[in-house]
């Protein structure tokens, strides 16, 4: 056993047996979480360096670490690790898993300008430009100076 998760408020511990797993919803996942706020393939860990470090998988509600949302991050031993709203306490011994020396440092640089800040935050949900939000927003605009047939949808017109 390389490790568990304690679900914070009680429950049974999730042995991390092996030194990647695949967490969701899916039967195929190798800890499965049946709860409808989890994704199928919600997100990864995976031992690197003696450390547990976990990855979301493009989740829809996202992974914590520490109250804070992350894409990947370093899990040390104490941390508190959400799974959409499901939240574990991280324990194992990095040097048991081969650990040497102190910790590697955290990039959290690249990781906070990998995605804008309003995405962060949940605000806005795909990168796209204002001018493709208007139009998905208000449907396409007619152009004043386009003197072409076809600008104007007719939704009677039969196809």
């Amino acid at each position: 056993m390389y490790g568990e998760l304690i679900p914070v408020g009680g429950g049974d511990p999730v042995p991390l047996l092996k030194k990647q797993l695949l967490i969701g919803r899916r039967e195929s996942c190798d800890i499965v979480l049946r709860f409808a706020n989890v994704s199928a393939h919600h997100c990864q860990l995976f031992i690197n360096g003696g450390y547990w470090y976990v990855r979301d998988m493009n989740s829809r509600n996202g992974v914590k670490v520490n109250g804070i949302r992350v894409n990947e991050k370093r899990l040390d031993p104490g941390d508190q690790l959400a799974v959409a709203k499901h939240k574990y306490e991280v324990l194992y011994s990095p040097t048991d898993l081969g650990a040497v020396g102190p910790p590697p440092a955290d990039d959290m640089a690249a990781e906070i300008m990998k995605e804008s800040l309003l995405s962060r935050a949940g605000l806005q949900s795909s990168k796209s430009t204002p001018e493709e939000r208007a139009a998905k927003q208000y449907g396409s605009r007619y152009d004043v100076m386009n003197h072409e047939a076809g600008q104007i949808k007719m939704p009677d017109k039969p196809v």
